[in-house]
């Protein structure tokens, strides 16, 4: 009798131990998700904001449309993506077409002191600092959620539910190998 117990008491034990391991998985699952809807809502605010940004320079840009149009064409592909992972990627692709616009933005002087860009700019500068904050939110939670699907003992109940590691936001090919580059300095 006592042994019955004994055995049902670790039972229990280890079930609310194995609960408790599945409930801290769903919670940094959670959490990730939840850190891309943070950088999700300031994205559409950026991309709700590109058409203004567009529309203002193109009266000065009339012959730069292949940068107008991959600015557009990013805006689309990021708006039609459906996972966190084409989110990413789409990002990434969005990243380098407005590197792209900025440098031909330098080629226009009028347009720099252009009070409706200005204040464009101004707010695309303020949601770009908005965006890099919740970025690395969102990696702290996707370190922290691989963590907890690759260390023992959650990673067995992580490989049993089907758990897979996911990946950071980062710079994307383009953008790190505009940054391994010195800067261009000029007087």
């Amino acid at each position: 009798m006592i042994a019955g117990i004994i055995i049902g008491v670790v039972v229990l034990i280890l079930i609310i131990w194995l609960v408790s391991i599945n409930n801290r998985l769903v919670s940094l699952k959670n959490n990730r998700e939840s850190a891309f809807a943070d950088i999700d809502v300031q994205l559409k605010q950026r991309y709700d904001l590109i058409p203004q940004l567009l529309g203002a320079v193109k009266g000065y840009m009339n012959h730069e449309s292949e940068v107008l149009t991959r600015v557009t064409e990013a805006r689309s592909r990021y708006l039609k993506a459906d996972t966190i992972s084409e989110k990413i990627a789409a990002e990434n692709n969005m990243g380098a077409a407005l590197n792209g616009l900025n440098i031909q933005i330098e080629a226009y002087p009028d347009l720099k002191a252009n009070t409706n860009f200005m204040h464009l700019q101004q707010e695309i500068g303020d949601l770009e600092n908005k965006l890099a904050a919740v970025r690395r939110f969102f990696n702290s939670s996707t370190k922290e959620y691989n963590n907890g699907i690759e260390q023992f003992p959650s990673n067995l109940i992580a490989n049993f539910k089907g758990y897979k590691t996911e990946p950071m936001f980062d710079l994307g090919i383009d953008q790190r190998q505009t940054l391994d580059k010195a800067p261009e300095v000029k007087f």
